[in-house]
């Protein structure tokens, strides 16, 4: 029997009192008196004396009381005649068992059972000595029969619903009568949490003990007291009462065998290890009124001072965690299967079964497993434990659920024996990879197809082992609900989440039952990481929506589920501070488990609604419903419960808002009935205990969410600060376990927070709410054996946070954009404060405090400015959410399934959670300042990005990725979620609408551009979803410079549109295959169409004919047929004919080999010809050898040379020269080698304006670093500005950057692809094959808070009209539009390329 301190079986009549009013006690931090004690002397069970800081207790007791004291009884007896000690118990089955010892001259156990059924036996037996067997006492109750010469089995005499039994026990040597209840009739057995019922016998005869309890620890107890029964209001003689009771509970501990040692480390936790840690005190914080006055920091009521802090300081960044399988991460350990792990995966590995079920139970420490299959028709049941004792199973099949029939002769194992309705068959004994790793095994074959499953027990020694009281029972039928197809577990810890639906059946007991098998996972999670914690953090938020059952024929005390709570979130305490990396994950899963607590949390939960029942005068009907429920299994729906009651009584007894709370938090009228005590009846209360009754359910709400509630601000407050009493008594002044080392003035942020908490205007509370996480931070990262109770309060504080802005949000309506951005600011830090890498959002807050100050300075640019930093904030948390997609979706995926979950609840898991955190409030501010922005910025609705009308079908596409290789039949208009910036437009497609940002210079936006495709980015998202809901219909969409009409059209305007006529080379345009010249290696003076692409000799032209301030980067290239020369020379021969085979597969069709193909070429050898050419070009022209730095070097470039050789066949441009009908055979590849300029910025310019085609304006984008985030699929956007060319010293910003990723990179080499299909007229070829450089960049989020590009309107203006004037000279040059690639350094332009503008 599971038992705490004070809660014994055999509990004196001195601890039961009579319950006074129980009064609302408890604010943050002034507690009501908890007592009308006059100051009397001689009434006073104690008094205090206040010395400066410290407490001196001046006990006044009787001389009675002195002398009790002085000798502590093992069993305290008030009646020396007569002593009753009582019990309760739930059975199961809604029967309900009471106890109770008498003892006057011989102990009388007498036993009670309500709703009882018939056949029901007590087996039972008496203990000398605790581990002896059990003896069989000559006096015995009438009809009592002796069981197996093991037991007595005595029937309960039935009386109505009830049943009775009195044992007499006339042997004063028997100590105890153990026993269980048997239901004959059906072979079923109720058990203690499957041990026996224990009753000790005493008797008024005991030893007894000198040890005198020390005043300080009765001091201690008597608080904890008090505490636990609702802090009530006491008389001084209850309290006298209550004062004696503490001491006689702690003399019980002594009596039990507890030094006073071990009592002071329990309530003090001096040792740290206490299991009893939330009554556990500490003798420093035992404090008075009177104490050393505290350091306060002033709060107005209406706003506090925020300290200036260096946002720098909240920056987390840890490395990324790569999503990939747990079996795929080699460097992760290996999990070691246990024995019977090994034995069932040698069956389920098996190619010609089916698994029908399998389930797993514990037996002590100890596992077995059940596993149903079913091949030919056969079904089979393969049974398998790690247990040692040797075991016999007890069975039987069933035709309808539940049942007992005779297994056919045909079923039975060799040597099993055939009973009346069951059969017996011993396990045998096998070895599993090693002599030592052995297990017991049983496999059974059951032929007939008309049973449904197998009810059996087991038998070892003279033990039965039963499933808590109950039948095993595997069922044959499989799941009722289709199960979804599990898949292969890709991107999860698999061999985890197996074993958790593997457990799933024994965590559905109860909360206790899943938090403990939790617990025992948690090792093998954190070694497996970041996917193992994501495992459990999944499970555990099944188990949160309810998509798990809580509760499943199993009786559980509230305090066994805290303690179980307790004991998980210990486990997760302690990963947090050995593993930072995961803290994200961590508080995700405490926030799903709850607080918990040792002991006395869970306890008051049973306790305290006692104290209501009886206070109020409402102890039947649906208060004694919730109270049997309480008492058998309380669950996060109490919280729902009692807050529907709380807004039942306050609205005058209105019982459709009783329902409408409970409806609106998913508690059903269905869900009240599946209770296993099942809440039937409606409230009902009288109008005179309104007042009573809504001052208790407010303090028992804080008892409920203490224990299932980690998020709820007001009790993890109260955990954390600790509770205070003022007044007078033995209570007077004691703080009871506030957290040590809390920063100075934060028990007043904390006042100012709950004062606030339900303000309509939030701006001041969120304030306070950021500004206590700020203050708490810290201690976040430090050992704290309090460290968790610190977690739950800062989880609560985000969680207040997150409620509070949602209340505002009508509010917010009608705002000036300076306060949405300034809430915008608070919500970001918020977000920060709970993320892990974390470093792209402070930026993003870094340049929200730019955009205000902006604004406040009156910069006219402010909105433009604010509206990049919404881009970028949108970003980060677009990412935010496809990092959980990654981490989350395929575990809930692999889990559901396994579970078989309903689908809904598994396809929406990640969003669910994502609406659920402090992302999903920023986002909807983010959403409603962006109109607001765009309007005082002139931005419109759109961004048009190829002016190209156009008439088609909608079709609506996630990503454009996914069908730019398909061919659609019908003029179509794309409607895509995602667009990149890589991607081909598709065939068919004449217009493509995204609310993404592609760069107006990016591939995807060139591509549109030449082959006439409509091509805009909407930013409202009211057209999109008009856009959206008209899929499938013909419309025409007019775009000007600025903004896109568009309206339903007929299917005869179709044969108007100027967009159908078929885009793609014209007759003339073909490629010319190119010769290799007999050189591997030419100068930028050797440079002809013959020998390289137009990129190589374009650089080449500009050498000398640019103004002298314009840089042009020395060049060399590797020639047109260089690949296909080395492929032919003898070092490649197997290379070659590999590759050979590869493009015949191609040929015919698949085009999965494009990556093996690419994986081929990078296995070429290079030519010693090849490498002593290229080395002394290169030398020769000034350029650094890279084999002068040793030989890896040189195998970085020759690989780097090999990747653009290998790009001829990456999927877009293959599909590119097959969607125009070039050979792509004929494609040849030069390489331009550059030296790479370490760039401050790159730029990229048309100097013919693209989107209006407006010949007398530039249009350029600049980013910082490299330009490859600028041409590649990197999201964001870059600076964009307009230049004319009559005013080239006055640049107009079009856009600031949103880029969050610059990429940097120290002295190296580009090898620049420069093929002979990159520049054919009609065909937009460039950007399609790979420039790679030597060394690998360095990815660099950015601040562009202190970028003097940004901030800087000298250096900005100098910038921009030199980039401006550089490409006015190149157009000049070459006489036509150009497309221009460059760097800046150090205020310097160099430009890299140039091409003609399409």
């Amino acid at each position: 029997m599971s038992n705490s301190v004070g809660h014994s079986l055999l509990q004196s009549t001195v601890l039961k009192q009579n319950y006074s009013n129980y009064i609302a006690g408890n604010t943050l931090f002034q507690a009501q008196a908890t007592s009308l004690i006059r100051k009397s002397s001689s009434s006073a069970l104690i008094s205090t004396d206040f010395r400066g800081p410290r407490l001196t207790i001046r006990k006044l007791v009787s001389e009675t009381n002195r002398r009790a004291s002085c000798l502590v009884q093992a069993v305290l007896a008030t009646d020396h005649t007569s002593e009753q000690l009582g019990k309760k118990y739930i059975l199961g089955d809604n029967i309900e068992m009471k106890v109770d010892v008498k003892i006057s001259s011989i102990p009388v156990v007498e036993i009670q059972l309500t709703n009882s059924t018939d056949h029901l036996y007590l087996h039972w037996g008496v203990l000398r000595n605790i581990n002896e067997k059990w003896l069989l006492p000559n006096r015995r109750p009438e009809g009592t029969k002796v069981y197996k010469d093991r037991a007595l089995r005595t029937p309960f005499v039935k009386s109505g619903s009830n049943s009775f039994l009195k044992v007499e026990i006339d042997d004063p040597s028997l100590q105890a009568l153990e026993f269980l209840i048997v239901d004959e009739s059906k072979n079923k057995w109720y058990k203690n949490n499957g041990k026996n019922y224990h009753i000790k016998l005493s008797s008024k005869e005991k030893q007894v003990s000198n040890v005198v309890v020390p005043e300080d620890l009765v001091q201690i107890q008597a608080f904890l007291r008090w505490e636990k029964k609702g802090k009530q209001m006491y008389t001084p003689e209850q309290e006298k009462v209550e004062y004696e009771a503490a001491r006689a509970e702690l003399n019980e501990e002594i009596a039990r065998g507890s030094s006073i040692e071990d009592i002071r480390n329990r309530l003090t936790r001096k040792d740290g290890t206490s299991s009893e840690k939330s009554t556990g005190v500490s003798e420093k914080e035992i404090q008075t009124k009177v104490h050393k006055p505290m350091e306060k920091k002033m709060y107005s009521s209406q706003r506090i001072q925020r300290k200036k802090r260096d946002l720098m300081e909240l920056l987390s960044k840890h490395i990324p965690v790569s999503v990939k399988s747990a079996e795929e991460n080699i460097s992760a350990k290996p999990k070691i299967l246990s024995a019977v792990e090994l034995y069932f995966k040698g069956i389920e590995e098996q190619s010609d079964i089916n698994i029908v079920n399998k389930k797993t139970y514990r037996i002590s420490d100890k596992e077995l497993v059940v596993l149903a299959t079913k091949a030919k028709n056969k079904m089979r049941v393969h049974l398998a434990t790690d247990v040692n004792e040797p075991l016999t199973l007890h069975w039987a099949l069933s035709k309808n659920a539940g049942e007992w029939l005779a297994p056919p002769d045909s079923s039975l194992p060799e040597g099993s024996i055939h009973l009346a309705t069951a059969a017996d068959t011993q396990f045998s004994t096998i070895s599993i990879d090693g002599a030592a790793n052995k297990i017991q095994q049983l496999e059974l074959e059951i032929g007939d197809g008309s049973f449904v499953g197998m009810p059996f027990v087991l038998f070892s020694g003279k033990k039965w082992i039963k499933n808590n009281g109950s039948d095993f029972y595997v069922e044959f039928n499989g799941p009722k609900k289709a199960t979804k197809e599990i898949g292969d577990g890709k991107g999860t810890a698999k061999s985890l989440l197996d074993r958790i639906a593997g457990l799933e059946s024994e965590a559905q007991k109860s909360f206790m039952h899943r938090f403990n098998i939790a617990a025992d996972l948690m090792e093998e999670a954190k070694n497996t990481g970041e996917l193992g914690l994501a495992g459990i953090l999944v499970w555990m938020r099944f188990m949160a929506t309810r998509q798990l059952i809580w509760n499943k024929n199993y009786n559980v005390k509230p305090r066994e589920i805290s303690r179980a709570q307790d004991r998980l979130t210990d486990l997760l305490q302690n990963v947090y501070v050995n593993y930072p990396q995961y803290s994200e994950l961590l508080r995700m899963i405490m926030s799903t488990v709850g607080r918990g607590g040792e002991g006395d949390v869970g306890q008051r939960i049973r306790d305290e609604i006692l104290v209501i029942q009886r206070n109020n005068d409402c102890a039947g009907g649906m208060m004694e419903e919730w109270h049997q429920k309480l008492h058998n299994n309380t669950s996060p729906d109490d919280v729902v419960i009692c807050q529907a009651l709380i807004d039942y009584i306050k609205s005058d007894f209105d019982m459709s808002v009783y329902w409408n709370t409970l409806n609106t938090n998913g508690i059903t009228k269905e869900r009240l009935l599946s209770y296993d005590r099942a809440i039937r009846n409606e409230p009902k209360f009288r109008g005179d205990q309104k007042d009573s009754l809504l001052r208790d359910l407010g303090n028992y709400m804080r008892t409920l969410k203490a224990v299932h509630s980690g998020a709820d601000l007001e009790s993890a407050i109260n955990n954390c600060m600790g509770y205070k009493s003022e007044g007078q008594g033995f209570m007077v002044g004691v703080n009871i376990n506030p957290v040590a080392g809390l920063p100075s003035g934060f028990p007043e942020l904390l006042q100012f927070v709950l004062q606030h908490v339900e303000d309509k205007n939030v701006e001041a509370l969120l304030e306070g709410l950021v500004e206590a996480r700020e203050e708490l931070r810290p201690l976040l990262s430090k050992p704290n054996d309090r460290l968790k109770d610190l977690l739950f309060l800062d989880i609560a504080l985000d969680s207040t946070v997150r409620t509070a802005i949602e209340r505002s949000y009508e509010d917010l309506n009608n705002a000036k954009p300076e306060k949405v951005m300034y809430l915008i600011t608070l919500l970001l830090e918020n977000l920060i404060l709970s993320s892990d890498n974390n470093e792209d959002m402070i930026y993003c807050l870094k340049g929200w405090n730019q955009a205000i100050n902006m604004l406040e300075t009156g910069d006219g640019s402010w909105a433009l400015f604010a509206k990049s930093v919404l881009d970028r904030t949108r970003l980060a948390l677009a990412g935010k959410g496809e990092l959980y997609n990654q981490l989350l979706q395929p575990s809930a995926e692999y889990l559901g399934a396994r579970l078989n979950l309903d689908q809904w609840a598994v396809s929406i898991f990640t969003e669910e959670m994502i609406r659920a955190g402090s992302a999903a409030p920023l986002s909807s501010l983010v959403n409603r300042l962006d109109p607001i922005l765009r309007s005082v910025a002139n931005l419109g609705s759109w961004q048009v990005i190829s002016p190209i009308e156009a008439v088609g079908y909608i079709v609506v596409v996630d990503e454009l990725l996914s069908v730019q290789n398909k061919t659609y039949e019908l003029p179509t208009i794309l409607v895509a979620k995602s667009v990149r910036g890589e991607e081909e437009i598709p065939d068919g497609a004449v217009a493509v609408v995204t609310p993404d940002m592609p760069d107006v210079l990016s591939h995807v936006s060139v591509r549109a551009r030449n082959s006439k495709v409509c091509f805009a980015t909407c930013f409202d998202p009211n057209i999109l979803d008009d856009l959206r809901a008209k899929e499938g219909k013909l419309l025409q969409l007019k775009p000007t410079s600025a903004d896109v009409t568009y309206s339903e059209v007929r299917e005869g305007d179709l044969k108007q549109s100027n967009n159908l006529d078929e885009v793609g080379p014209s007759p003339n345009i073909k490629l010319v295959k190119k010769e290799f010249a007999g050189k591997f290696a030419i100068s930028s003076d050797e440079f002809t169409s013959e020998m390289v692409g137009a990129k190589s000799r374009n650089i080449a032209y500009l050498k000398g004919k640019v103004p002298s301030w314009v840089g042009i980067p020395t060049s060399v290239a590797l020639p047109f047929g260089s690949f296909e020369k080395v492929l032919s020379d003898e070092l490649n021969q197997g290379v070659s004919q590999k590759l050979q085979i590869l493009k015949n597969k191609l040929e015919a069709g698949d085009s999965n080999v494009l990556e093996e193909i690419r994986k081929t070429v990078l296995e070429l050898v290079a030519p010693p010809q090849l490498v002593q050419e290229l080395k002394s070009k290169m030398q020769s022209s000034g350029m650094p050898w890279p084999g002068d730095e040793g030989e890896q070097r040189w195998e970085q470039a020759w690989i780097a040379i090999k990747k653009v050789w290998a790009s001829k066949w990456n999927e877009r441009a293959y599909f590119s020269t097959r969607k125009v009908r070039l050979d792509h055979d004929l494609l040849c590849m030069a390489v331009l080698v550059q030296e790479i300029i370490n760039a401050d910025y790159a730029f990229v310019i048309h100097t013919t304006n693209p989107s209006s085609g407006d010949e007398s304006e530039i249009y350029a984008e600049v980013v910082k670093g490299l330009g490859e985030t600028l041409v590649g699929a990197y999201p964001g956007r870059a600076l964009s500005f307009i230049s004319k060319k009559d005013k080239l010293d006055s640049p107009k910003v079009l856009g600031y950057p949103s880029k969050p990723i610059g990429l940097f990179i120290k002295r190296s080499i580009i090898f620049r692809s420069d093929s002979n299909g990159e520049d054919l007229e009609g065909y937009a070829g460039a950007g399609l094959y790979d420039s790679v450089p030597m060394d690998e960049e360095d990815q660099v989020v950015l601040d562009y808070s202190s970028d003097p590009l940004i901030v800087d309107g000298n250096f900005q203006k100098s910038i921009l009209s030199s980039i401006a004037r550089a490409g006015d000279a190149i157009e000049k040059l070459y006489g036509s539009p150009q497309d221009i690639e460059g760097v800046v350094r150090d205020g310097k332009i160099y430009v890299v390329q140039t091409r003609p503008q399409m």
